[in-house]
């Protein structure tokens, strides 16, 4: 609930509705929403430490890279819906200067360091730029395609991508990541 109707339409009387349980029951748990959104905010973060572990199964630093965007690709009706999950919520905590906001920002911040890492592993000397750029345009393309309400637009920019990807992880740049040498940058 708190991601297809937002932490502000979200109560805890209507969550409790949802799940079918008393509402003492969520009090029992979650004694302000806060907590539950604290709670949220953990299940994100173990969801995104999951999905880097899957990631991670990925031999190649660039297969690892497309894997993540055939993932937004293959979500894109939900995102197109709601937008990215751990985003959205960014998004709407990002006016506090809490706790709340923090987390929500470290999964992101986790999220663009795991790219970095993926990119400096090809051999790529602006690995944090390019990181930020990918995170940025994965997010970015959700929430445009939640504002529009177009799904395609997340498949087109995740071709993009794919294509983007493999420009900087041509032969030349793991050769060179081999050879102890950046490569052409």
């Amino acid at each position: 609930m708190l991601y297809e109707q937002g932490v502000e339409k979200a109560t805890l009387a209507g969550i409790a509705a949802a799940a079918e349980v008393p509402l003492g029951n969520v009090y029992y748990y979650f004694r302000t929403k806060d907590a539950l959104v604290a709670a949220v905010i953990d299940g994100y973060r173990d969801s995104y430490d999951a999905l880097s572990a899957e990631l991670d199964q990925h031999q190649r630093p660039a297969d690892r890279l497309k894997a993540l965007v055939r993932l937004l690709a293959a979500r894109q009706d939900m995102f197109a819906r709601y937008g990215c999950p751990i985003g959205t919520l960014g998004s709407e905590l990002g006016k506090q200067e809490d706790a709340l906001r923090a987390g929500a920002g470290a999964i992101l911040a986790g999220l663009i360091d795991w790219a970095e890492a993926q990119f400096r592993e090809i051999g790529r000397d602006d690995a944090r730029e390019l990181a930020v750029a990918l995170v940025a345009a994965y997010e970015g393309i959700a929430l445009l395609a939640a504002a529009l309400r177009d799904p395609g637009l997340i498949g087109t920019e995740a071709a993009r991508l794919e294509r983007w990807l493999d420009s900087l992880a041509g032969p030349g740049q793991e050769a060179a990541r081999s050879a102890g040498t950046s490569g052409p940058c």
